[in-house]
């Protein structure tokens, strides 16, 4: 069958399923990157191969994330190509006190609601760290669609955590996706950080005049 037919780069073997999976994922962050909309439409194959890997690997959690994230794919595509009141697409911006507080405690009942429905309800053999991947990414999920910079912080910490979760579970290409996703993201970080340096520089200016 084609989705088990294995491939092998020396000691790794990796599935066509898989390699496609972690090509468009790489698209899609990259293009998220670039703060382009070709991110969205990446993303969402990305993650319909991705409901099928995690089911096989018995990562519920992330099989239902990646759920979430088709969701959210559609919704982001749709806020980023919208335009508001002033006939302006939305811009890059940061989370007010309030918000990065609120973004915490919704990571917290997440985590708490998951890891429950996984031990109860799942085979999961990585429940705690399952959980507060997704429950990382639901919300980081939610800044993306909403332009928030504060997405690419949560999208480095759950990268870096999936790096050693996939690794685990034996999907090499998956973990070495999630080390080039965390390396893009910081990157992401920092191009996003400068972009909204120059937004708000500007309105610092005519405030001043």
């Amino acid at each position: 069958m084609f989705f088990s037919y294995l491939i092998e780069f020396g000691p790794v073997r990796t599935t066509p399923v898989e390699l496609f999976a972690v090509f468009f994922g790489l698209l899609s962050v990259w293009s998220m990157k670039k703060e382009s909309i070709l991110a969205f439409p990446f993303g969402i194959i990305n993650v319909l191969i991705y409901i099928y890997i995690c089911f096989t690997a018995k990562l519920y959690a992330y099989a239902g994330i990646n759920l979430f994230y088709f969701v959210m794919s559609g919704y982001g595509w749709y806020n980023w190509l919208r335009h508001g009141a002033d006939e302006e697409k939305i811009k890059i911006t940061a989370c007010s006190l309030m918000e990065r507080i609120l973004n915490g405690a919704a990571i917290l009942v997440f985590f708490i609601f998951l890891r429950i429905l996984l031990v109860r309800y799942t085979d999961s053999i990585v429940p705690t760290w399952d959980a507060i991947t997704t429950a990382i990414y639901i919300i980081g999920m939610w800044l993306l669609a909403r332009k928030k910079i504060e997405n690419w912080i949560l999208w480095i910490a759950g990268d870096f955590i999936s790096i050693f979760l996939f690794a685990y579970e034996k999907l090499y290409f998956s973990s070495f996706q999630f080390l080039i996703f965390t390396i893009i993201a910081i990157f992401g970080f920092i191009e996003w950080r400068k972009k909204l340096t120059s937004i708000q520089q500007p309105a610092t200016s005519i405030r001043n005049e």
